[in-house]
């Protein structure tokens, strides 16, 4: 019931319509947060859901995302490549969906094309606390050292 009821809330991010302030990235990326919502039977736990905008050739940073971070991620159009950890490199089409787990390591998110726009749908359960969803990899590496 729960992963269905995380699901269900999943696709109806999508729906929002509501105007959210976006941000960019930089390098061909606009992300815009769409919903956030505690989940009432899993304490401490917050469901949140950006949408990613690749322009043709964009790319997002190298990053590592939150140690509490399970991410559902579905291609709402056009084409994004992905390598996750030591994972394969992957083309994902619009429909096509994948996941990461929590602490992933994300060398590799870009729009395949570079001609066509793309964009993804991210959800993160995540804790509730977590206010920052991703670091990039060379902030990561920066901090990890001064430990």
């Amino acid at each position: 019931m729960k992963i269905r009821f995380i699901f269900g809330a999943a696709f109806a991010a999508v729906a929002i319509a509501t105007a959210t302030p976006a941000v960019a990235h930089g390098g061909g990326e606009t992300v815009t947060p769409r919903f956030q919502q505690m989940i009432p039977n899993i304490p401490g736990k917050s469901l949140k859901a950006l949408i990613v905008d690749y322009t043709p050739g964009g790319a997002s940073a190298p990053h590592i995302h939150a140690k509490s971070a399970f991410i559902f991620g579905y291609v709402l159009s056009g084409e994004i490549e992905s390598q996750v950890n030591d994972g394969p490199r992957r083309v994902y089409r619009a429909g096509e969906s994948f996941y990461e787990t929590p602490g992933s390591r994300h060398s590799i998110s870009r729009n395949a094309s570079k001609t066509r726009p793309a964009r993804l749908l991210a959800v993160f359960v995540v804790d509730t606390d977590d206010r920052e969803l991703t670091t990039p990899i060379k902030q990561h590496l920066s901090s990890r050292s001064k430990k």
